[in-house]
């Protein structure tokens, strides 16, 4: 298994992989994808295993208003035959470690109990949109003090409702 930097080779693999790793969502994939054409800056890697990409991370700007804050960790992902071996933990421990991240204020919005193995805090300020109550936003070297409403690129967008279940319909009596 090989750790490198995206190259634009490899974005269809990361798209595929993204697709693979959200199954019943394409909004991961279409998110970096619109990312990439619109030239976002992002700090991204791949894992590379028999020349597929079998995991895919990326970080990007994390905003008060117009200026930069910090980080967003968005998305990660793993394939779904490589889950659960330790390979999204090595690749986000080697993220964590470079340069254009090791210094930074860095924001995810995921599963606690995941994210606080790599130092991350529960958040209480900025505020998170996607997160009422910042119940899964997570922080690491975060000093921020005042409140705010934390910014994403605005590629980032509310993931829609899920569909209300369809049960049976009762008649009035």
């Amino acid at each position: 298994m090989k750790i490198q930097k995206l190259v634009i080779e490899h974005r269809p693999k990361a798209y595929a992989l993204l697709q693979r790793a959200f199954p019943y969502s394409d909004y991961e994939a279409v998110l970096v994808k619109n990312l990439h054409d619109n030239g976002r800056p992002l700090h991204e890697w791949v894992c590379i295993h028999t020349g597929k990409v079998i995991a895919y991370i990326a970080f990007s700007n994390a905003y008060n208003g117009s200026d930069i804050c910090g980080l967003h960790l968005a998305p990660m992902a793993v394939a779904p035959d490589f889950q659960k071996q330790g390979v999204g933990s090595e690749l986000l421990r080697f993220a964590l470690r470079q340069e254009a991240i090791k210094c930074q204020p860095l924001f995810v919005l995921g599963e606690p109990g995941y994210y606080s193995r790599f130092g991350f805090e529960p958040c209480r300020l900025p505020v998170c949109p996607f997160d009422k109550n910042n119940a899964h936003f997570l922080s690491m070297r975060n000093t921020i003090e005042t409140y705010f409403v934390v910014g994403y690129e605005p590629e980032f967008t509310p993931l829609p409702a899920p569909p209300a279940p369809q049960g049976k319909k009762r008649r009035g009596r």
